[in-house]
């Protein structure tokens, strides 16, 4: 395993060493250049694919920061206009030369003489992509580009009073940890007449979406932008019917475990009733478990933590560290959610969040830094094309570091019950994660089948949905106006539409890894790290292969997961 990793920003040998995207007018040579380019045996072909290589390296760095500097501050209207620029100005002029030099790539004589396995999976996506490029997505695709920007922009001016305070809503929620269970109810109630007053401006956004969306799949000839998006994504294997199957196996293998679960929590918090304000908070005597206190204290105890694990981890984060590629802490202005950006041309990632000193804090930073770690592992492939991982794969890798820290949060907790209490906390959200996941993936199915509905029919779907994957325990009377809205904080379905159900196959995977790091530590890291090394150069069944997992969501091997969490929580 590499213990030595020290990421060096790649070097140019095409585009001028001071080479900055500014305007279409200084790129558009160097697409011209490739274009143009005479390639008269395999060694030009390869020289040219490098420096496609570099160029894409270049411009999708640059996009990369222009988003990072904006959702790391809303507020400022020159960081929102430099990332608009790129989408409107440069982007859309990418895209036929993107077409042409794919056509090219697919089209040369000395394509068939590349090694068909090390690119058969770059050489099937570029295929994807002639395949589904239409001139007339140009201006919708970029249009979307800034629209699904606004989501972040709304959400980040969320924020409620509480005691002469102001809490941006991630703030906030570190009050449903409170003994005080007038005082959760009071904050959950906030927060959601918080998101009551932005439920309008964001359903019409969302209807705009909806409809650009699919007006882009009728005229790539697709039926509907499910339809497209599967094949966008290139989900080569498996299918619609495969994501049915997950939702029906979420409800018979899993609700009934988030049940249990739920019907534990009320009966150590001694209710009559569990509320939805209720699932976070510990007895009467029992403090909220309190991880760190601070951003810098968050990344310093995961560097330890990450060093008993494996040192290799522990130095991804010190380097991102030194180069300042962390923003950690919550603030007002600051977009919602949690990040890791992939750095092209730098290698070094960059990690954004929102800490506000909970345990589900520790659990994002290590999930983000589980992806950082593929960032570093697949840095050293020759080709940026050959670092764009599936995310079935890209969530295994964060979704199972979370599991495999668990043994080394020592240095978040000084004593063994907090420990023990952190770890039931995160395989309970192992488990209770699983029917939202479906929930979420079950409406956009039907969103984008049925794309000209009215809201009244999108908010009485949403409603049926949700319940069909509710647990039973949790008493939501009287809530239906907040319920009607839940599904407006998952930021995936304006931001990244059908990226959701990754998760749940990824989840499983996880899953799959920690058994094996349970019976051979050094194996199950080996096997990590060998799968996320290979990248995207195999097929998605290949690198689930090569970290010695099942690429497999069958109700039965479900159930099989769900048993060995369910005895690892009991034995706890």
């Amino acid at each position: 395993m590499p213990l030595n990793i020290n990421i060096k920003k790649l070097s140019r040998n095409f585009l001028p060493l001071e080479f900055t995207v500014t305007t279409w007018d200084k790129l558009e040579p160097y697409f011209k250049n490739l274009v143009d380019r005479i390639i008269n045996s395999k060694e030009d072909l390869e020289q040219w694919l490098l420096d496609l290589s570099e160029l894409e390296a270049v411009v999708s760095e640059d996009a990369c920061w222009r988003q990072i500097k904006m959702t790391c501050d809303t507020t400022d209207k020159s960081l929102e206009e430099a990332f608009t620029f790129f989408c409107m100005e440069i982007q859309p002029k990418i895209q036929p030369y993107a077409d042409l030099l794919n056509k090219k790539l697919i089209h040369n004589q000395f394509t068939k003489q590349l090694d068909q396995t090390k690119y058969f999976t770059y050489l099937r996506g570029v295929k994807k992509n002639i395949d589904l490029f239409r001139e007339a997505n140009i201006p919708i695709q970029a249009e979307l580009s800034v629209l699904q920007q606004q989501y972040g922009a709304i959400a980040g001016k969320m924020t409620v009073e509480f005691e002469g305070k102001e809490y941006t809503l991630q703030q906030a929620s570190k009050f449903l940890e409170s003994k005080d269970r007038s005082v959760r109810e009071t904050m959950y109630k906030k927060i959601q007449e918080r998101r009551l007053q932005d439920a309008n401006e964001l359903q019409n956004l969302f209807t705009i979406l909806i409809s650009k969306r699919n007006t882009i799949a009728i005229n790539a000839g697709f039926k509907n932008y499910r339809d497209f998006k599967f094949v966008d994504l290139g989900r080569f294997d498996y299918t619609k019917e495969d994501c049915y199957q997950f939702h029906e196996a979420v409800k018979q293998h899993i609700l009934p475990l988030v049940n249990k679960i739920y019907a534990k929590k009320q009966a150590q918090l001694g209710l009559t009733t569990l509320q939805p304000w209720d699932t976070e908070a510990e007895p009467i005597g029992v403090e909220p478990l309190k991880p760190f206190k601070t951003a810098k204290d968050l990344y310093e105890k995961t560097v330890q933590c990450f060093e008993q694990l494996d040192p290799f981890f522990a130095n991804c984060l010190r380097q991102m560290n030194e180069l300042k590629h962390f923003d950690l802490e919550s603030r007002k202005g600051k977009a919602p959610g949690g990040y890791n950006c992939p750095l092209a041309e730098s290698g070094a990632p960059f990690i954004f969040m929102n800490a506000t000193g909970q345990m589900s804090d520790v659990t994002t930073m290590v999930h983000e830094g589980g992806h950082a770690i593929h960032s570093f592992l697949s840095h050293h492939l020759e080709l940026c094309a050959f670092k764009e991982y599936p995310m079935e794969i890209a969530e295994v890798a964060s979704m199972a570091m979370e599991l495999f820290s668990m043994d080394y949060w020592h240095s978040f907790f000084d004593n063994e019950a907090e420990l023990k209490r952190a770890k039931e906390h995160q395989l309970e959200r192992t488990i209770t994660i699983f029917p939202w996941i479906a929930t979420i993936d079950k409406f956009q199915h039907w969103i984008y089948e049925n794309p000209t509905h009215s809201e009244e029919e999108r908010t009485n779907k949403w409603m049926e949905i949700v319940q069909e994957f509710s647990s039973d325990v949790i008493d939501f009377t009287g809530l239906d106006e907040y319920r009607k809205i839940s599904w407006q904080k998952q930021l995936h379905l304006f931001e990244v539409p059908f990226y959701y159900i990754e998760y749940g196959i990824a989840q499983l995977g996880a899953i799959g890894l920690w058994m094996q790091f349970k019976q051979n530590k050094k194996q199950a890291l080996n096997n990590y790290t060998n799968a996320l090394s290979l990248g995207g150069t195999k097929t998605l069944p290949e690198l689930y292969n090569a970290a010695g997992l099942q690429f497999n969501f069958t109700p039965a091997y479900i159930q099989q997961l769900m048993d060995f969490v369910s005895n690892e929580m009991e034995h706890l």
